[in-house]
């Protein structure tokens, strides 16, 4: 049975792993990050269109509205680099260092909610949402699709030498 290039493309495992990182980065943009309760409810989140009444979305601290999107692009055009494995190996670890960013920054602005609410002495309690969870699989799943590209590179070297 012979296979087409798109054929081979598809049937890659390395290519669900991308797929998946790209789409729980995509997702994460849309639940906030980090919450903080002092007496109204405050969020750290990417995008919001319109805030619940009672509640404060907080965006501008925040850079994985950057970070979030980019790791999802790189993600997804990864996939479309099976024939280039070099140049989709540094991609997928481009997406990688963007995670990281992605995380950091998140961390980051929620000390520095925390930081700010102890400053001004109020009580109070914060703590993860859905959109920090949605990115802690990233980087396995990254992890994961570039294991998968090393493989078919050393499957294509050893075809080379017969």
């Amino acid at each position: 049975m012979t296979f087409n290039r798109h054929n081979t493309m598809v049937a890659r495992i390395q290519n669900l792993y991308l797929f998946l990182a790209g789409l729980l980065a995509l997702a994460s943009i849309s639940f906030p990050f980090w919450s903080f309760s002092a007496g109204k409810l405050f969020f750290i989140a990417d995008f919001a269109p319109f805030p619940p009444a009672g509640m404060m979305e907080v965006t501008s601290s925040y850079a994985a509205g950057l970070f979030s999107p980019l790791t999802a692009m790189v993600s997804l055009a990864a996939i479309f680099l099976y024939s280039n494995r070099a140049l989709q190996r540094k991609l997928i670890l481009l997406a990688v260092l963007l995670f990281f960013g992605d995380l950091f920054s998140g961390l980051t602005a929620a000390h520095f909610m925390n930081l700010y609410f102890q400053g001004i002495g109020t009580a109070v309690t914060h703590r993860p949402e859905a959109g920090f969870f949605m990115l802690l699989p990233e980087p396995i799943l990254l992890f994961l699709a570039l294991k998968g590209v090393q493989k078919d590179d050393k499957i294509a070297n050893a075809y080379k030498r017969l």
